[in-house]
């Protein structure tokens, strides 16, 4: 099935860009303009089904997975250096990706040149005076969580799916027909997000038909630096892991990277770090990691700790704001870290959950969130790198805490500690 999506989706860039380019060519004026409303109508609505689902799939994950945290509440430290870790590698990714952004915009485009600014009318001018630090914190409030709902602020959803998530873990019995109820809405907001994702290739054939369409094969170029400058980035974060990695058990991490080789290459090839985790899982135990450790901290890594996406979540808001003329300030800029920060987390098993994390952004600092659109028709390559690195920061992340919590294999002692000696 994953190969099979896998071709629907490059066979739709090849189409699109086929498309698009005969239009550019062969079309003018108003024809050439009836054919750009065509695509942009697909791609509104491909969009408008994401946002459709948004606030009932970001308040079921984070309450599900919130509420079951302390299921494990024998190995509770364990919890603790997991989360630590967690919001350490977070910051890091975050930062690096608006850091590679704003550096590697020194030498190439990212997006500047392609003027798109003309094209807005409400919502473009963002004020930047009106997103403060001070502004973030009241917003995390929600004053009503069905307005928050109904609006979408995703931060207030967060914040409020937090304080239900916590209550119920804290309850005796743990409010079991409330999270029997939780749970169903979330396994059918999966459900339904897998159905709205199916129709992710008709989406990219018409994203990328409407951009070269415009903007003819220049904007080809433009994706190659977007690309090329991520996949940099991500070089970047995986020499920080690999180091980390190096800190925490010495030569031993060539011996854990070479074991996650496998995983991690599934995981690229279908875009997809879940579809990774068992044999992830398998790999880290048979690498010596021990079992206690590993099976509690990989999966709350999967959706606590997915780098490779927060990463991409950074430098597409960046991509995207450049692209219509936006400079967010310094102050913004902090801001849109902890907003992805906590808009990131819970998301696991969702496809291109990026995308609903991203649209949530721009809709906060005022911008259009049918502006995705725009690395929507790429999204799929930049998806096999980010898929890739959740699994190699979720391999970091266990071999760190199994240091920290100082265990000596007592779940496998056929095999020997890696982090002994």
């Amino acid at each position: 099935m994953n190969r099979r999506f896998t071709f629907f989706i490059v066979a739709s860039m090849v189409l699109g860009v086929l498309a698009g380019l005969a239009c550019n060519q062969f079309l003018t004026g108003d024809q050439l303009t009836s054919a750009v409303d065509v695509f942009t109508l697909i791609t509104t609505l491909f969009l408008r089904l994401i946002k459709m689902i948004i606030a009932p799939l970001v308040f079921t994950t984070l309450v599900v997975g919130i509420a079951h945290m302390e299921d494990a509440a024998a190995i509770r430290g364990v919890g603790f250096k997991a989360i630590a870790w967690f919001i350490f590698a977070s910051l890091v990714s975050l930062t690096v990706g608006l850091g590679m952004f704003h550096l590697l915009s020194h030498f190439w485009d990212l997006g500047a040149g392609l003027n798109m600014s003309s094209e807005v009318t409400t919502k473009a001018a963002v004020d930047a005076s009106t997103f403060t630090l001070k502004d973030f914190v009241t917003h995390l409030i929600p004053t009503s969580i069905f307005d928050a709902m109904a609006t979408n602020q995703i931060l207030q959803i967060v914040v409020f799916a937090v304080f239900v998530g916590t209550a119920v873990s804290a309850l005796d019995d743990r409010a079991p027909a409330v999270m029997a109820l939780v749970e169903q809405g979330m396994n059918i907001m999966l459900k339904v997000t897998g159905y709205v994702m199916t129709l992710a290739p008709i989406a990219i054939f018409a994203a990328l038909a409407a951009a070269i369409a415009k903007e003819g094969l220049g904007i080809i170029g433009t994706y190659a630096q977007f690309i090329g400058g991520f996949y940099l980035s991500l070089g970047v974060l995986w020499a920080l892991l690999f180091t980390a990695a190096l800190i925490v058990m010495g030569g031993k991490a060539f011996g854990m990277f070479r074991v996650i080789t496998p995983p991690t290459l599934l995981a690229f090839s279908t875009a997809s770090s879940e579809a990774a985790y068992p044999r992830t899982l398998e790999a880290l135990e048979k690498f010596g990691l021990p079992r206690r450790v590993v099976s509690f901290v990989l999966p709350l890594g999967y959706s606590f700790n997915l780098d490779g996406s927060m990463m991409y979540c950074t430098f597409a808001v960046l991509f995207i704001a450049k692209a219509h003329g936006i400079d967010l300030t310094v102050a913004q800029q902090v801001s849109m870290l902890l907003l992805l920060m906590v808009t990131s987390k819970g998301m696991a098993g969702v496809p291109r959950a990026s995308l609903v994390v991203i649209m949530a952004t721009l809709t906060y600092f005022g911008m259009d969130e049918t502006w995705i659109a725009l690395v929507l028709a790429v999204d799929h390559l930049l998806d096999m790198g980010r898929s890739a690195t959740n699994v190699v920061g979720n391999s970091v992340a266990s071999a760190v805490v199994a240091r920290w919590e100082g265990k000596r294999g007592q779940d496998k002692v056929e095999a020997p500690d890696p982090l002994a000696g």
